[in-house]
């Protein structure tokens, strides 16, 4: 026999093989290209108010707050319109919502319900000072020790959550409720703050009624944190509203209160929180916009980077790169500051074998962020032909739990793919939005939205019409 018989019948056979089903190279995995991912990735990022509806940076989530007295009209007793109306109204521009519920804010008035005013609940009257860098206002401040407001909180967070909690429409909920804001303290009057046992009410409540929506709280506490009850061991998050100017620890005693040796204080609980529950929270005004400049302007600015890093933080409000348009250079730092927060995941490779009229499939998931995925969205494989997916399957593989810094995850598949027309497609993978119109995951691939909008192209596949 001649060499080049021998060459020809083993091309012939190497054809033959390749014909069976989908083109694969046995266990070589395909590697992908690293690219930085969209940086309005669905559940992190900066988040504007609701009522800001410009495009000025780009985003997956807005926020709003919402008064006591709007919701709840008796002890048993609530209209749900205004949260309906925050929701709808953000999801409708395929945003998710975070917000929060709040007994006292400084300026306004009629935020305590009047049933609870008739039944003698007491409320404190003064010039709130610490509203920098906004003018001193006034405020009602309620007394939190009072049984009937106790008994109205614990009410409506059992039905808040039986409402809303696992609303795609929603993100996250601070706690809300409690202190000047909603922010759980009603400094310079702290004599006036919920006791413990109050804060801890509220607290149980949340946990009950809450088991899917992430809840966020203002501090993070110990059990020897003073004026806050523990909350640890709790299933909540946490929320700095001083980000990047009382974040870090400064060493200062005065500054103990800073988020970071709050948290050390807090114990281990607290500060391994982010690996489970999710950390968001505000830049603080006089940094908004400023903490992505160069030269920020303020010393008491403090490094953004350096505090993600430190935070593990997912969201932030920032109403200073949303309010108008931004200088170039501010705007390509911003964007490039925030694509580290929260998850990043990547592919950095797949590889398929094919055993008859299934495809196995192997691909590997990187976090290259500084937080994990909180929520269990289930990602799914595509079939893709000129631009339109014409098969898919649910993945079995998990995007939560994954860690920055942990080893590679692998997902392993098998797909039946006997109903595939011949032809030549690619495979993709994407992560759909539990919110209808919702943003998708996107992936730090170079391939993400290459073939179809949503959907990372993985490799190309050639199913022949030899069986």
């Amino acid at each position: 026999m001649t060499r080049n018989r021998i060459f020809y019948r083993a091309f012939v056979a190497t054809l033959m093989l390749f014909s069976l089903s989908l083109s694969a190279s046995g266990d070589d995995a395909i590697e992908l290209a690293y690219a930085p991912a969209a940086v309005a990735n669905p559940l992190k990022g900066l988040v504007p108010y609701a009522s800001d509806t410009n495009v000025h940076f780009p985003h997956s989530m807005e926020f709003g707050y919402v008064g006591f007295s709007d919701l709840v009209k008796g002890y048993d007793e609530f209209d749900w319109q205004p949260i309906e109306h925050l929701v709808s109204r953000i999801a409708g521009r395929g945003h998710q919502a975070v917000f929060r519920i709040y007994l006292e804010y400084p300026g306004k008035t009629d935020i305590i319900p009047k049933f609870l005013l008739d039944d003698g609940l007491e409320v404190h009257k003064y010039l709130n000072t610490n509203t920098q860098p906004f003018p001193p206002a006034n405020i009602e401040t309620p007394d939190y020790e009072d049984k009937n407001l106790r008994r109205a909180l614990s009410n409506f967070i059992a039905a808040f959550g039986k409402k809303y909690d696992g609303d795609a429409r929603i993100g996250f909920i601070t706690a809300g409720l409690l202190g000047t804001w909603g922010e759980w303290h009603t400094y310079p009057k702290d004599e006036l703050f919920a006791s413990k046992t109050v804060q801890a009410e509220v607290m149980d409540s949340y946990a009950a009624a809450f088991r899917i929506t992430p809840v966020l709280l203002r501090y993070p506490a110990g059990e020897n944190t003073w004026g806050k009850a523990s909350n640890a061991s709790r299933p909540f998050g946490y929320h700095d509203d001083s980000f990047a100017w009382a974040t870090i620890d400064t060493g200062k005693k005065e500054d103990s209160w800073f988020y970071m040796p709050a948290l050390r204080q807090a114990g281990s609980g607290a500060i391994e929180k982010w690996k489970t529950h999710p950390i968001g929270g505000e830049i603080r005004p006089e940094a908004w916009g400023k903490v992505f400049d160069v030269d920020p302007g303020d010393k008491q600015i403090q490094d953004f980077r350096y505090c993600v890093d430190q935070t593990h933080v997912s969201w932030l409000m920032d109403t200073g790169m949303f309010e108008k348009k931004s200088a170039a250079e501010r705007l390509q730092r911003a964007k490039a500051e925030v694509r580290h927060m929260g998850y990043e995941f990547h592919v950095p490779a797949v590889s398929v074998v094919v055993d008859k009229d299934r495809l196995n499939i192997n691909l590997k998931l990187e976090n290259r962020g500084v937080a994990p995925f909180y929520y269990p969205w289930k990602a799914e494989y595509g079939l893709i032909v000129e631009g339109n997916v014409i098969k898919t399957i649910q993945a079995t593989g998990e995007i939560t739990g994954l860690l920055p810094g942990d080893p590679v995850r692998q997902w392993r598949d098998t797909w039946d793919v006997s109903d595939v027309p011949a032809g030549k497609y690619t495979l993709a993978l994407r992560v759909p939005n539990a919110l209808p119109g919702g943003l998708p995951l996107r992936f730090a691939n170079a391939t993400q939205d290459r073939d179809v909008a949503g959907w990372l192209s993985l490799m190309r596949v050639d199913r022949s019409s030899s069986r």
